[in-house]
């Protein structure tokens, strides 16, 4: 849906779309408008809660192919499970982010779990809905429907919703999920207030079975048609589930002191951010799995629940001078409530049942762009609280003549370990612990470099180091998943490249990407190498009423050890036995274009019906087999 064209940034004081239309001579975006006066589609504009404008894009491209999945994303770095709707396995890592509280643990629910960066904004002369749809694993449907309009020139909003069930081919691997969102965009007759606001709940379900025991791996791998329904292969446990649940209300509203005159571009902004969420994670089991888990507290119906609140407000003061540029300070609180309703007493000590508390921080950001040079930073650290942490990122970018950009930055931050690693609780005894007076900050610091250019190629590459790294891992006592944190440094090396080569109405799209973990890769497992070639081929037919892409896709990575799932704590763990991949993923692919609907046909994993079966997405969790699967994408512009 979204277009790869950046219109620009900050506030839509007048809402852009409003001026072309009046330029145009067009009625009110929200008017009546007949056939004749539809506006064109660039007047259809999604923002980001950092006001960088792009619009609606309806063009069928192999990137379009890339993000048609359920996490609407280009997953070039994700290893999905069997089932649509379940986890992804990590083939590269992310240390980018600039938090500097603990993030609520599950973090393999949280692929699909939309963050406030997630949601965005819209301003449309006419109303717009999109329809996504995509067949999925065995009685159950993807769809991702959408709706917005402009009530008036100033105030719009949208209403969406996502869901999936699909029931999957293994044992009790059911996905059952649901995002609701609800936003608003709103600018005085002035110009001088601009509002920003959702609403997002978020149901995410997936039956768990701990993947296939020692007897239906061997029956899996060994190629007998007997197996080839997935269904009649044991699984370690058929009576379990657990769910991601969170609702999230943001405000993101500024008011201008000073409007920018027309000489110096002086401007004055008091801003204020609200951002209240609730979040729970359920881990439900009809009679424990001892065998895997461990000793248990109870004999039946385990029913574990960690919850999270969190209300943070934030207040800043920005300037803005076309010499100076934009300069910001801020002030925020956050308060916390993370635990459990129960206090647990052992032998070896007591376990709480709450981390709750307020933090104060303090930061400040720059922005400047000058005759195609960019600069920009952004500082925060925490001043007041049990929790100490700091963010700061530098960058420096060029534009080269609409041909090509390059950024380069410096990233520091230290942030606590995730709650879970702090305090967890479990009718499982291994899953008991309290590491928040013991765990030290986690220490990282990156170099990254980011170049883009559809005419030359795209590059990113990136160096970071980390101190104090908490991780999961088995615990060579009783081989049952813990959490540690380890005081080596790791020191982490990536690198991807990507390039299109066109000939005639044959293209070969090519993205090769290259990793290297030293001092800590016992900690930290990456495959070396990860690659995605795509042959395809382009077509207008029947008098160019239709638009074709076809063509086929191998994505490959070279084998490594990696990480396990551990279904109670939904966390990926570190594991240094069995080593998974150097196998292809090919897909088959027909994909057309009819006016505003693109239509989607692909064979996804064609060697599975003639290559040994030795692919999986962890340890335990085999990849999917071969499977037809169909959807489209459709835009209605009203």
């Amino acid at each position: 849906m979204y277009s790869q064209r950046t219109l620009g940034s900050g506030s839509l004081n007048r809402m852009d779309g409003d001026e072309d239309l009046e330029r145009q001579g067009i009625a009110n975006p929200g008017s009546k408008l007949n056939k004749k006066e539809r506006p064109p589609i660039d007047l259809y504009k999604i923002i980001s809660v950092a006001n960088d404008t792009t619009t609606v894009d309806t063009s069928l491209t192999v990137k379009k192919f890339y993000k048609f999945n359920y996490l609407r994303k280009d997953n070039f770095e994700l290893l999905p499970f069997s089932n649509e709707g379940q986890s992804y396995n990590s083939l590269m890592r992310d240390f980018s982010g600039a938090h500097i509280l603990p993030l609520f643990g599950a973090r393999a629910r949280h692929f699909n779990y939309m963050e406030v960066d997630d949601i965005y904004y819209y301003n449309v002369p006419t109303p717009l809905t999109e329809l996504y749809y995509k067949s999925v694993f065995q009685q159950g449907q993807n769809l991702d429907a959408f709706f917005t309009m402009n009530k008036s020139r100033r105030f719009n909003f949208s209403i969406a919703y996502k869901g999936l069930r699909s029931l999957g081919n293994y044992q009790n691997i059911l996905t059952s999920t649901g995002n609701f969102r609800f936003t608003v965009n709103y600018q005085n007759k002035s110009g001088r207030y601009d509002l920003k606001a959702h609403y997002v709940a978020q149901d995410l379900l997936n039956q768990e079975n701990g993947g296939l025991t020692e007897q239906g791996l061997i029956n899996f791998r060994s190629d007998d048609s007997q197996f080839d329904d997935r269904a009649v292969l044991s699984v370690n446990f058929e009576n379990a589930e657990s769910i991601l649940d969170g609702a999230r209300f943001y405000l993101n509203h500024k008011y201008d002191l000073i409007q920018q005159d027309t000489l110096s571009k002086n401007r004055i902004e008091l801003g204020h951010i609200l951002n209240y969420e609730t979040k729970f994670y359920r881990y439900d089991q009809a009679a424990p799995a001892t065998s895997l888990f461990g000793n248990s507290f109870v004999t039946q119906n385990i029913s574990d629940k960690t919850d999270l609140r969190t209300f943070d407000n934030t207040t800043y003061v920005a300037y803005t001078n076309n010499i100076l540029g934009r300069l910001s300070f801020q002030v925020s609180h956050s308060y916390y409530k993370y635990g459990y309703n129960s206090v647990l007493i052992q032998d070896t000590g007591r376990i709480p049942n709450q981390i709750t508390g307020n933090i104060i921080a303090a930061g400040a950001t720059y922005k400047k762009e000058y005759k195609g040079f960019q600069l920009s930073g952004k500082a925060a650290l925490n001043v007041a609280g049990d929790f100490t942490g700091y963010n700061l990122d530098a960058e420096a970018g060029y534009t080269y003549k609409d041909k090509a950009s390059f950024v380069g930055g410096l990233h520091l931050n230290a942030s606590p370990a995730n709650y879970n690693h702090l305090l967890y609780q479990s009718s499982y005894e291994n899953y008991n612990w309290y590491n928040a007076e013991m765990y030290e900050t986690i220490k990282t610091q990156s170099l990254d470099f980011k170049m883009k250019s559809d005419d030359w190629l795209n590059a990113s590459v990136s160096l970071v180091n980390m101190s104090d790294y908490a991780y999961f891992d088995r615990s060579p006592e009783d081989s049952l998943v813990k959490s540690f944190q380890t005081g080596d440094n790791i020191t982490y090396l990536k690198a991807k490249v990507n390039k299109e080569f066109r000939l005639g109405k044959f293209a070969l799209d090519n993205t090769i990407a290259y990793q290297k973990v030293t001092g800590g890769d016992q900690y930290l497992n990456v495959p070396q190498l990860i690659t995605r070639n795509t042959l395809y081929f382009s077509d207008e037919w029947f008098n160019k009423a239709l638009f074709v892409q076809t063509g086929l896709s191998l994505k490959y990575f070279t084998s490594y050890t990696m990480d396990g799932y551990d279904p109670v704590l939904a966390e990926f763990y570190v594991q240094n036995d069995e080593e998974i991949g150097d196998f292809p993923l090919i897909d088959l692919f027909f994909n057309m274009k009819v006016r505003q609907t693109r239509i989607f046909f692909i064979g996804e994993h064609i060697n599975a019906l003639f290559a040994p079966n030795d692919y999986f997405s962890a340890p335990g969790y085999p990849y999917r087999d071969f499977t037809f699967r169909f959807g489209l994408v459709w835009n209605f512009f009203l």
